[in-house]
């Protein structure tokens, strides 16, 4: 990590889906050389690059690997790279409005003309969708995992959950906390956390993690509770939940024609959903490789839900890098 430490870029005043940015950051870390083929890789929820999020797929031998490629991870807007600020005042934020700053942190200062691929989890897999959407002939392929074009109907219902145990937390205080929300943010965790795995991953009682946690609560409280009142915002998480369920490539192309937006991405496509994901079902991927015009769908077969995708299991981590690595071969 401190070969590669965590930079930032200043955009000034910066518009955005909600209002302006009065000065906007993007943070980012690089890795590899210049002089190689680009890839971009941007968090997902919960991600930051400060903690390592982003390192499961990067690395000697690994998907992404620096002797190969630069490799460019990028932070959403309002994961907490930077930290936080304006408070609940914060404007919404889109998934355009993340790629166009992305898109000048590259070109504006990383002198990078072409991108070789972008790549992404969940959040960012969205992101990797819009980066070809936005930027058509910017992006020569997309890795989408655990993800999709648009956020589905279920998936904006089920985020309803954990937003609406955050916002109802007694210590919340409509986003205008002095000190951590601790029961808003443990309330969250708990409405949260329950999706993020398959059904048979809880009759496994893989939960125990090898017997690192002796009970389902303790592994909640530890993994799922702590890690948000530990290293998250309130606020941020909110701001994040909404540019999640806003996400729909159509919005930025097409007036929301679903269909002709997909057919008209220019970019080669990979799509790996995971059988038992809750967010982000397999079958939505299915139909959106029927519109690309040139795409792979390769399903992981694990009970590990959402978090197969995001380096939870090594299992699966093997599987997403050998496709990944075909890919790009």
């Amino acid at each position: 990590m401190s070969d590669n430490p965590v930079q930032f870029y200043h955009h000034g005043r910066f518009k955005v889906a909600g209002g302006v940015l009065p000065d906007a950051v993007t943070a980012y870390q690089t890795y590899g050389d210049s002089s190689n083929p680009c890839i971009v890789f941007p968090t997902c929820y919960g991600a930051k690059l400060r903690l390592g999020s982003q390192l499961y797929l990067v690395g000697e031998g690994k998907a992404f690997d620096p002797a190969k490629y630069l490799i460019v991870t990028f932070a959403l807007f309002c994961n907490g790279e930077p930290p936080p600020y304006n408070g609940p005042y914060f404007p919404a934020i889109s998934y355009e409005d993340n790629i166009r700053a992305q898109y000048a942190v590259l070109t504006q200062h990383l002198g990078v003309t072409k991108v070789f691929c972008v790549a992404g989890f969940s959040m960012g897999g969205q992101q990797a969708y819009h980066w070809a959407t936005v930027y058509p002939d910017f992006v020569e392929r997309f890795v989408a995992i655990c993800s999709s074009a648009r956020t589905s109907p279920h998936n904006k219902c089920f985020l309803e959950g954990p937003k609406a145990a955050l916002t109802a937390g007694r210590d919340f205080d409509g986003g205008h906390y002095t000190t951590t929300p601790e029961i808003a943010i443990r309330a969250f965790a708990r409405a949260y956390f329950a999706w993020a795995y398959g059904q048979a991953w809880f009759r496994e009682h893989l939960y125990t993690m090898g017997g690192q946690y002796p009970t389902l609560d303790a592994f909640i409280r530890e993994a799922w509770e702590g890690r948000y009142i530990d290293d998250w915002d309130a606020n941020d998480m909110l701001a994040l939940l909404d540019t999640w369920q806003r996400g729909d490539v159509s919005s930025v192309r097409d007036g929301g024609d679903f269909v002709s937006c997909l057919r008209a991405i220019k970019a080669k496509a990979l799509l790996l959903p995971c059988k038992t994901d809750l967010y982000f079902c397999p079958e939505d991927s299915a139909n959106e490789m029927t519109l690309l015009k040139n795409a792979e769908l390769a399903i992981i077969d694990s009970v590990w839900g959402h978090a197969a995708g995001g380096g939870a299991n090594p299992a699966d981590v093997a599987f997403i890098t050998g496709k990944i690595q075909a890919f790009l071969a």
